[in-house]
């Protein structure tokens, strides 16, 4: 089958591989349709931050179309559309039992602990499927995982209702960001150097855009970081007033960045936001509310073979759009 595996740091191949394994009595296998470049991918991709098993299939945001359950699956079948948990985790430490998988203590994702889904098929755990939406279109299945994570950064950091969010990063999970918080009533000021796409996640949303050198003049209590950049976090904590609320979700190098005495004496709270909780599920019964609106969010849809490629251009900065959509099988993502 056709698939895209990540070898070793800035090594990235399509390449012909057997098809996946069959399940096992706890497992599913899928015909994948359609899966999305994250961030976190290019991250893994430039660094080599979590490359724990090589060559790996890559790609944790995809959605596709069950072919095969093991015996003990009861809540997914054969031809069933589904969207996938791309959190892979233990299950019986403290952090699962607690219903937190996020921080599990052997947290992994799909596409790094076991093949993702840059592929044709893939076999993965079943209990990271959830059946799908109708009439809701693949590509933007592929969207429901990034949105869950912009979902849970949204909720931990709880602004009041109607405050003004500031959200720094106008890539996905920034888009996804302004776009959830503008449909729960909130103003959002969103912040990018590329100001394309700034701009188009204001169009796409109704958000206000500002300009990083305005951040020291705005008053602001309510923030998503997405960007990881250190000036961009040193900036905006430098700034912001007191009585207020950080969310951190963008991921960056280790930095000494954090004043813990001016976080005393100015009351702010900051909040690292890891993957997602339960949000997933509330992405998926939003998913026909939201499905409207995610077309602007999608910069292009390539096959499997253009992804090496895809990456050396993301990698690179050179991206005007936001989201790019892979189409794994020979299909559409509609």
């Amino acid at each position: 089958m056709r698939a895209v595996r990540l070898h070793a740091t800035q090594d990235l191949r399509f390449e012909h591989i057997d098809p996946p394994r069959a399940p096992e009595r706890d497992e599913a296998t899928l015909s994948v349709t359609a899966a999305g470049i994250c961030g976190s991918d290019l991250h893994n991709y430039l660094t080599g931050a979590w490359i724990t098993r090589a060559p790996s299939v890559a790609g944790h945001e995809f959605t596709g179309i069950v072919t095969r359950t093991g015996e003990a699956v009861d809540h997914v079948a054969a031809g069933d559309r589904v969207i996938v948990d791309s959190r892979h985790i233990c299950g019986t430490c403290p952090a699962c039992l607690d219903g937190t998988g996020q921080v599990c203590e052997s947290l992994g994702f799909l596409g790094e602990m076991i093949d993702g889904g840059f592929a044709e098929a893939v076999t993965l755990p079943a209990r990271n499927l959830l059946k799908a939406p109708d009439a809701v279109p693949d590509r933007h299945l592929a969207l429901a995982e990034p949105l869950a994570v912009a979902l849970h950064a949204l909720n931990l950091l709880d602004a009041p209702a109607g405050a003004e969010i500031v959200v720094t990063g106008a890539g996905p999970i920034g888009g996804f960001v302004t776009l959830l918080a503008r449909r729960s009533g909130h103003p959002v000021a969103i912040l990018d150097r590329n100001g394309q796409r700034a701009d188009l996640v204001a169009q796409a949303t109704g958000a206000r855009v500002v300009t990083p050198d305005r951040l020291a003049n705005m008053r602001f209590r309510h923030v998503v970081e997405t960007t990881g950049s250190q000036h961009v976090i040193r900036a905006m904590l430098g700034n912001i007033a007191g009585a207020s609320r950080v969310a951190l979700v963008g991921i960056g190098m280790p930095a000494g960045i954090i004043d813990p005495v001016h976080l005393v004496e100015r009351e702010i709270a900051v909040m690292g936001c890891h993957a997602f909780g339960n949000e997933l599920e509330e992405i998926r019964d939003l998913l026909p509310e939201l499905s409207p609106r995610l077309d602007p969010f999608i910069a292009a849809q390539i096959p499997l073979e253009d992804v090496p490629n895809a990456y050396t251009r993301l990698a690179a900065g050179n991206a005007d759009g936001i989201k790019t959509i892979i189409i794994c099988g020979n299909n559409h993502a509609d």
